[in-house]
């Protein structure tokens, strides 16, 4: 097992991991907000289109069942836009207590280090759990808009066979 005192490199890893963390929610957070622009758009335009037009009562029953979806699909993207940007948070503080750890081993501070590693991990596994629990929530989210999508084909092929 290589130590810190062996490798500089290791000091670096501790430093570089939750940066990389940091940069992938960053990512999914900025894909997470795209796809809740996209559903405040999809609701905007079902409300307009309820009020304003004529349509069969088929197609008013399934859009006001997406109305509801479209409220859970907003409930989940902000839950998993919570998460990610908690772990991002934890992820940039995990990065700024490694730095402050590197700097007590090279003051030969050991259990200073110890401790700052072990706070350091702490909020790594923090973050990582919010990364995950924010991906299974974008998920959940997918599969709810996929329904929605099979729904509309299926109205959609219904209608042009009558």
């Amino acid at each position: 097992m290589v130590t810190v005192s062996d490798s500089p490199y290791a000091i670096l890893t501790l430093i570089a991991a939750p940066a990389v963390f940091t940069n992938a929610c960053s990512l999914l957070s900025l894909g997470t907000g795209n796809r809740l622009g996209r559903v405040v758009d999809r609701t905007r335009q079902l409300t307009k289109d309820l009020h304003g037009n004529e349509i069969d009562s088929a197609t008013r029953d399934l859009w006001i069942n997406h109305l509801g979806r479209l409220e859970k699909r907003g409930g989940l993207l902000v839950r998993a836009m919570s998460c990610f940007y908690g772990a991002i948070g934890c992820f940039a503080a995990a990065s700024v207590v490694s730095i402050l750890g590197a700097s007590a081993f090279s003051a030969h501070y050991g259990w200073v280090f110890q401790v700052i590693v072990g706070i350091s991990f702490v909020l790594g596994m923090v973050g990582f759990a919010g990364l995950a629990v924010g991906c299974s929530v974008l998920v959940n989210e997918t599969r709810i808009a996929v329904r929605s999508m099979y729904e509309e084909s299926q109205l959609a092929r219904n209608f042009f066979q009558r």
